[in-house]
C-alpha cells in the first residue's frame, strides 16, 4: 500500500445535473442535485483512498463548511490547516455528454497555518501538491526534498508560488491550459526550472511527456458513455501519484492514470468513488 500526501485545496461542490446548460437569464429545472467535497487535492485524495491506498489530505477546513466536507471524506486521513475553510463551488453538468461548467472562488482570501508536520512527509511515499495554499505546499515540498520523497505537481494554472515550488518538483503534470509566464515553452521551460519529468494532458488527445531528453505519448482510450467530467483531472493526478509511489515507468503510470480517469467520467458525482472501489477489485 502506498501513502500519498495531498496538499492543497478542498471545496464543497454543489452539482446540478441538467438536460442543457441554461441561457443567460434563463431558469431551468435540474435533474438532480448533489453536494460533496471537491477541489484538486481533496478529489485526488478520495481517488487514492478508493484505489486502496493510504490518502492523507493536508488542507484548510476551518469554517462551518469544513465540518460538512470532513464528514464526507470517508477513507481519507484529514489534517486541517485552518482558519478559513473550503470554497463553495457551483457545478452544472450536462447529462448527455458529461460536460461541466464550474463557478468557484478557488482558495478564498485567508491565511492557513503554514507549518507542516515533517512526520506526515516522512511517512509518505509521494507528496502531491496543487499549488493552492501556497506556503503549506512549499513547506511540504521542502520537507520532501530533504527526505528524498518525490513531489508531484498538479499544474492546472500558473500560481505565484510556482516560482519557488518548481525547483522542488520531480513530476509536473500539466493541464492543456497550463502556461508559463512570459510565454515560456513547454516542456523546456519547466525543465529549465528544475523539473525532471513533465507530463501534459490534453483532453481526449494523447498524454505526452518529456524526461531526460526522451519524449513519449500515450493515447487516451475513447469513452463512449461519458456522464460527468468534473474532477476527472484531479482523479487522474491522484492515480498518477500512486503510480509514482509504486515506481511505475512513465508510460505505464500514464496508462493506468488514464484508465482511472475513464472510470471517473463514466460515473457521476453521486457514485464515482464507489464505482472506483469496485473497479479496482
Amino acid at each position: 500500500m502506498a501513502t500519498v500526501l495531498c496538499v492543497g485545496l478542498t471545496t464543497v461542490d454543489v452539482t446540478q445535473q441538467v438536460a442543457e446548460f441554461p441561457l443567460a437569464g434563463q431558469k431551468v429545472q435540474s435533474l438532480g442535485v448533489h453536494s460533496a467535497p471537491g477541489g484538486p487535492a481533496a478529489n485526488a485524495a478520495r481517488a487514492v483512498a478508493a484505489l486502496g491506498h493510504r490518502a492523507v489530505l493536508l488542507t484548510a477546513l476551518g469554517d462551518e463548511l469544513g465540518g460538512f466536507a470532513r464528514g464526507l471524506l470517508a477513507g481519507v486521513e484529514v489534517h486541517d490547516l485552518g482558519p478559513g475553510g473550503p470554497a463553495l463551488s457551483m457545478v452544472v453538468v450536462r447529462e448527455r455528454d458529461g460536460e461541466r461548467t464550474v463557478v468557484s472562488r478557488n482558495a478564498p482570501a485567508f491565511e492557513p497555518r503554514t507549518t507542516v508536520d515533517d512526520g506526515l512527509v516522512a511517512e509518505s511515499d509521494v507528496v502531491l501538491v496543487d499549488g493552492h495554499l501556497g506556503p503549506a505546499a512549499l513547506a511540504a515540498a521542502r520537507s520532501a526534498r530533504r527526505r528524498g520523497v518525490p513531489v508531484v505537481l498538479d499544474a492546472g494554472s500558473w500560481k505565484p508560488v510556482l516560482d519557488d515550488l518548481l525547483p522542488l518538483v520531480d513530476v509536473a503534470a500539466c493541464s492543456a491550459s497550463f502556461a508559463l509566464p512570459g510565454r515560456g515553452a513547454l516542456p523546456s521551460g519547466l525543465h529549465a526550472r528544475g523539473v525532471p519529468l513533465v507530463i501534459r494532458t490534453n483532453g481526449a488527445a494523447p498524454v505526452t511527456w518529456s524526461h531526460d531528453g526522451v519524449t513519449g505519448e500515450e493515447p487516451v482510450s475513447p469513452v463512449d458513455d461519458v456522464r460527468d467530467t468534473n474532477g476527472a483531472g484531479d482523479v487522474w493526478h491522484g492515480a498518477l501519484a500512486v503510480a509514482v509511489a509504486r515506481g511505475l515507468p512513465v508510460a505505464q503510470a500514464v496508462r493506468w492514470a488514464n484508465a482511472v480517469a475513464a472510470v471517473r467520467v463514466r460515473h457521476t458525482a453521486w457514485d464515482w468513488v464507489e464505482e472506483l472501489v469496485r473497479w479496482r477489485g
